[in-house]
């Protein structure tokens, strides 16, 4: 019994719906949060005052919750799933439903949680971007089981290597034979007035392919560079989009 409470305390949890009270203020949610989870008063209060300001919630303590944004609410349900300073997190979808800016802005504290603090976040999304913006390792699960683990970079390699799109300032430039002279070009193919390349390595070989065409008279016009996305893994491991 002593463990299992003793874990509870070192344990956060915001859910995918909201659980904030929309007949209380923002503070008054927290003061309860801070009251189910037994935070000492004499601690509470300057606790509060910190995630207020840290969630840039305020100036809007003391409104309604039920006037507040979808943003303003998930930020103060991620304030009272920390009121306690939990060691892990757990997040479930926590940006869903919200606009680009209210996405942006719970992703600037979940890193500030990380980051600055020190808590292990567990985030649970459907946006891969998101997942590559905030996660330092990440699990694609499916049915119910994980079907591929490890960092961003990682997931990606598993996938196959990078493409270079590398266009010649003169059209009738023949670039395939000087493309496939330089090390680490796995294959070349035409594309519409330029050349894909496939690497494993895209960034440390651009430079070299850069150099062989000038070295050959033949200077290109554009290079850019795709990385495999998390998207594209998604469906590699689980079939289906």
């Amino acid at each position: 019994r002593t463990q299992t409470d003793e874990i509870r305390r070192r344990i956060g949890l915001v859910f995918q719906e909201s659980t904030a009270d929309d007949q209380l203020t923002g503070r008054e949610n927290l003061e309860l949060a801070a009251a189910i989870y037994d935070v000492p008063p004499s601690e509470a209060r300057a606790r509060m005052n910190r995630l207020l300001e840290e969630m840039s919630l305020s100036q809007v303590q003391d409104r309604l919750v039920k006037t507040y944004s979808g943003g303003m609410r998930r930020r103060l349900e991620l304030a009272a799933g920390v009121i306690h300073t939990p060691k892990v997190l757990f997040l479930d979808e926590p940006t869903l439903g919200l606009d680009p800016q209210g996405r942006a802005g719970i992703g600037q504290v979940v890193r500030k949680m990380r980051d600055d603090f020190g808590v292990t976040v567990f985030l649970t999304t459907h946006y891969l971007d998101e997942a590559d913006l905030l996660c330092d390792r990440i699990a694609i699960i499916d049915h119910g089981q994980i079907k591929i683990l490890g960092t961003p970079t990682e997931l990606k390699d598993r996938i196959g290597g990078d493409v270079l799109t590398v266009t010649p300032q003169h059209p009738g430039v023949d670039l395939e034979p000087i493309l496939r002279s330089v090390s680490g070009v796995l294959s070349v193919q035409r594309h519409e007035t330029g050349y894909r390349i496939k690497t494993p390595r895209g960034g440390a070989i651009t430079p070299a392919i850069v150099e062989a065409c000038f070295a050959a008279h033949a200077p290109l016009a554009s290079v850019s560079l795709k990385r495999p996305s998390l998207d594209e893994v998604f469906l590699e491991f689980t079939g289906r989009a």
